[in-house]
């Protein structure tokens, strides 16, 4: 059953198309992987399904429901989260802070009351368990390593409790150690019921863990299929391997 479907979906800036006319699916309780080389589309693909930025055609459409022309914030509050490539906290708050502002919202009235919500701290600190800095609760970010920062993400991406988790580069610039941290608790998460779209450059990543695979290259999608099929494509190998 798909989750997220991406239907013909193009954007262009400046003339340049960034996306130009892509289609795939995402099914429920997968763990898919969308790669491509630098400039392919795949970060202006998750920037258009969690709302950031707007398709200038195509239709995205998440549990039977077209969320093209939502806001952030509610697209969030309908079970998609993110993480991005450069961790996004904000430095002077604390970890623990960070975390509880990613909790849902609904409506003003959440806004502007005072104080943290007893529930919000203890579900933070359950995410800051589940992902191993715990301990770093009232750290402010600022002192966090760059590794530390991800897995601070990771649990503030948690705090909305998505069905469909998009995560940017989770491999990104970790060492081993905490690479397997990040990978077991994805696969834990997946087996819970959340489901993943990951763009990831580190292929040992995405042919163990993952499946399906989307490759795009030059705004397209180029191939989809199970990674033993990806390996062996013969234009998948040209256009993003550099070999033919």
């Amino acid at each position: 059953m798909s989750l997220l479907e991406v239907q013909d979906v193009s954007k262009s800036f400046g003339g340049v198309k960034a996306v130009d006319g892509c289609s795939f699916a995402v099914e429920a309780g997968t763990i898919t992987a969308l790669i491509g080389p630098n400039g392919a589309g795949k970060t202006t693909m998750f920037n258009m399904i969690n709302g950031l930025h707007r398709a200038d055609a195509g239709a995205i459409v998440f549990e039977d429901q077209n969320i093209e022309r939502l806001q952030p914030h509610r697209i969030t509050r309908k079970g998609i989260s993110r993480t991005f490539q450069i961790s996004r906290q904000l430095n002077d708050l604390t970890v623990l802070e960070n975390l509880v502002l990613q909790a849902p919202r609904t409506g003003f009235r959440d806004l502007v009351k005072a104080g943290v919500p007893r529930h919000e701290r203890d579900r933070a600190m359950e995410l800051l368990e589940f992902v191993g800095i715990a301990d770093l609760a009232h750290q402010t970010a600022a002192k966090l390593s760059y590794g530390q920062k991800k897995l601070m993400d990771l649990a503030a991406g948690l705090m909305a409790s998505p069905r469909l988790f998009l995560l940017d580069e989770p491999a990104g610039g970790i060492n081993p150690a905490l690479l397997d941290v990040i990978v077991n608790r994805v696969q834990t998460l997946r087996a819970q019921g959340v489901t993943f779209l990951i763009v990831e450059h580190n292929m040992d990543v995405v042919m163990n863990i993952c499946d399906p695979v989307v490759v795009m290259a030059y705004g397209k999608v180029l191939a989809t299929g199970k990674p033993a099929e990806i390996q062996r494509n013969a234009a998948v190998l040209e256009a993003y391997l550099g070999v033919g």
